[in-house]
């Protein structure tokens, strides 16, 4: 087939959840289709990436647009009812080069990825068309509600949240609409009243997240990991730190927290001291993984799987989470991931982990098997060549 990949972000480097998606994906389907990408470049760093992704893409198309353009965007269309993420990505020049791509070449299938880009495809209908949507966003606002706001930001949040609710209604526009969680499908099917709504996960790179040999001796290092100046993983640290460490550190006071990720906010950095590492961006992520006794995710707001919870079980590394993102993964809780909702009881759970060698052995070898079966992206591809191909025949 001949497939157009839409995608919001440029796919590369591969380091956060939207440009890890879209690069695993076409990774593996290079080679047995004929691969197209048209997404923006925000840099002139990121205008470089080209021939890197041309190693994958038979055909790459960056369009500039600049941060401060995104935000003027933005800015001109607070009084419109389009959500301001969907207008950050508004661009008359990618719509141009859009048209003059699909009138120029016969795709079997177009892969559009985000609400964020749903706007350029949704009426087009002569054209295959799937929408990979990462969570259900109107799920997100929904949670997001219940952690403490300002009053300006819950009033700003809350127009989002609406805004979204209704904008969502476009994914019924397409033939098929993904999104990687059963949790969000389910919310998403009984809040739209669509049949067009299929699961696709998000996966693992199983060669760079392969088990190491985790030495699971030793139990004097919890970890977080993820993108450091998004909103939930901000939250998260802020949370573990100021309510559930202090509990730990009562039964092991010389444990140490690692938050690593790139670009930490003030408020992250602020949380480091004695027992509180704050490692900023972190090139070898595995390595990182290997070395914790167990990695958390105790998010209090957001939608759809958490990369971290997937990596760290794919290493064999057991993990202590919320349920933010645990139902999606369609296992109980102890079966590569423990699942606590309350902080005492999270704290207590962390606690057994560490208290215990057998048990972090367990958790861990099981986290391996359920990613090998479920979360290898080389399975996750397949499932998305089928959509792809479904979508294409149908218009035969």
């Amino acid at each position: 087939m001949k497939i157009l990949f839409l995608a919001n972000r440029i796919p590369y480097p591969p380091y956060r959840g939207d440009k890890l998606k879209i690069f695993n994906l076409a990774k593996r389907l290079n080679g047995r289709h004929e691969l197209h990408l048209l997404t923006f470049a925000q840099s002139d760093e990121e205008m470089g990436y080209k021939t890197e992704l041309e190693k994958i893409f038979k055909e790459v198309h960056l369009v500039f647009l600049p941060k401060w353009k995104s935000v003027l965007k933005c800015l001109s269309g607070l009084w419109s009812n389009m959500p301001l993420q969907v207008l950050y990505f508004q661009s008359a020049e990618l719509k141009k080069q859009l048209d003059s791509l699909l009138a120029t070449n016969n795709y079997d299938a177009v892969h559009v990825q985000h609400l964020r880009m749903s706007p350029y495809l949704a009426a087009r209908k002569n054209i295959p068309r799937i929408l990979d949507l990462p969570d259900a966003f109107s799920l997100y606002w929904e949670r997001r509600k219940t952690v403490k706001r300002d009053m300006l930001t819950a009033l700003f949040e809350n127009i989002e949240q609406e805004r979204v609710l209704k904008y969502e209604q476009i994914l019924k526009e397409y033939d098929l609409s993904l999104v990687c969680s059963s949790e969000d499908l389910d919310y998403l099917e009984k809040t739209h009243h669509t049949g067009n709504l299929r699961l696709l996960p998000n996966g693992v790179d199983m060669e760079t997240f392969a088990p190491r040999n985790h030495d699971y001796a030793h139990n004097n290092t919890i970890l977080f990991t993820g993108n450091m100046d998004y909103a939930p993983n901000v939250d998260a640290v802020a949370y573990f730190a100021e309510t559930i460490l202090p509990l730990i550190r009562l039964k092991f006071p010389d444990i140490q927290f690692i938050i690593a990720g790139q670009r930490p906010v003030k408020k992250v950095m602020e949380l480091a001291n004695s027992h509180i590492t704050v490692t900023g961006f972190v090139k070898d992520l595995a390595a990182t993984y290997n070395s914790a006794a167990v990695v958390v995710a105790p998010l209090r707001f957001g939608a759809g799987t958490q990369n971290k919870v997937l990596e760290a079980m794919a290493m064999g590394v057991p993990v202590v989470c919320s349920h933010i993102g645990f139902g999606g993964l369609g296992i109980k809780s102890g079966e590569g991931a423990i699942m606590q909702r309350d902080p005492i009881a999270f704290a207590k759970s962390v606690i057994e982990v560490l208290s215990s060698e057998e048990l972090r052995r367990k958790t861990g070898e099981e986290g391996i098997k359920v990613i090998r079966n479920r979360f290898d992206w080389d399975i996750i591809a397949l499932q998305l060549e089928a959509y792809l191909k479904e979508i294409s025949d149908k218009r035969l």
